[in-house]
């Protein structure tokens, strides 16, 4: 990559979510970096042996801010014996990431008519984009209500969680959820431990089985619902042939469609 393409941003916050495992990184933002919620950037680093050469690593992060705010945030999990994921973890207020000036993807709002109810699907850091979805006020005003579905293997790895639960009473959200009290639904579910309420279930089961339905209160009703789906492969390929099977798709020749998907592997 050439200087022109990318910017030298500070990191300004790490939060640790899991020790040695989940972490966010908040950085600088360029004035000039502009983006749609639910899209990633490519970010940089140079050579563990050339802290301050140019950068020659790059990885796709999901921003979790949103276009509104003058900070980007990452979430991510850590690899072992990666060579990009642990030093991002071991980053410090002050030190340097770099940041593409181009956002990709198209997991966003946009793909979508407005209207109806928005379903966000997520397993493990798959999270990260529809965190910036969610403080878009944007996304508030288009769908009747919207599920957040996060699952995880174990209740530590809720990252955000009291975040989320905290919304309603946040003077950016309130005004949405005294309008509909179920404005928002959260099922934060794990696969290794039972969460207070909450089934121990992958989430492919509690589509198939109507669980998540259950939960919710309101059906998947592929004239009604919108959906999104984004974490690890096998979850995103058996998901979509459920939702196939209902009427789910996504848009194909300028035909909005009523499914999104993102690979986050």
């Amino acid at each position: 990559m050439t200087e022109s393409k990318y910017t030298r941003q500070t990191v300004t916050h790490v939060q640790t979510w899991v020790p040695e495992k989940l972490f966010s990184v908040h950085v600088t933002r360029d004035p000039a970096f502009t983006f749609q919620a639910g899209q990633f950037a490519r970010v940089g680093l140079p050579e563990a042996n050339d802290p301050n050469g140019e950068p020659t690593l790059w990885r796709a992060y999901s921003m979790v801010s949103a276009p509104q705010e003058d900070r980007l945030e990452f979430y991510s999990i850590v690899v072992p014996d990666g060579q990009f994921s642990p030093r991002l973890a071991q980053l410090r207020p002050g030190d340097a990431l770099y940041v593409d000036k181009t956002p990709f993807g198209f997991l966003t709002i946009e793909r979508f008519p407005q209207g109806g109810d928005l379903w966000l699907l997520a397993t493990g850091t798959g999270l990260s984009a529809y965190l910036s979805i969610l403080r878009d006020p944007a996304t508030w005003r288009a769908f009747r209500r919207i599920v957040l579905v996060h699952g995880v293997r174990s209740a530590s790895e809720l990252a955000y969680r009291d975040e989320i639960e905290n919304w309603s009473q946040q003077p950016a959200y309130a005004d949405y959820f005294k309008e509909d009290p179920r404005k928002l639904t959260y099922l934060p579910i794990a696969t290794r431990e039972t969460i207070p309420g909450m089934p121990q279930a992958r989430l492919t089961t509690l589509i198939e089985n109507g669980g998540l339905e259950q939960l919710v209160g309101m059906p998947l009703d592929a004239q009604q619902s919108k959906i999104m789906l984004c974490g690890n492969p096998a979850m995103l390929s058996e998901a979509r042939k459920l939702l196939a099977a209902r009427g789910f798709a996504p848009g194909r020749r300028g035909i909005p469609g009523n499914l999104a998907v993102e690979n986050y592997w």
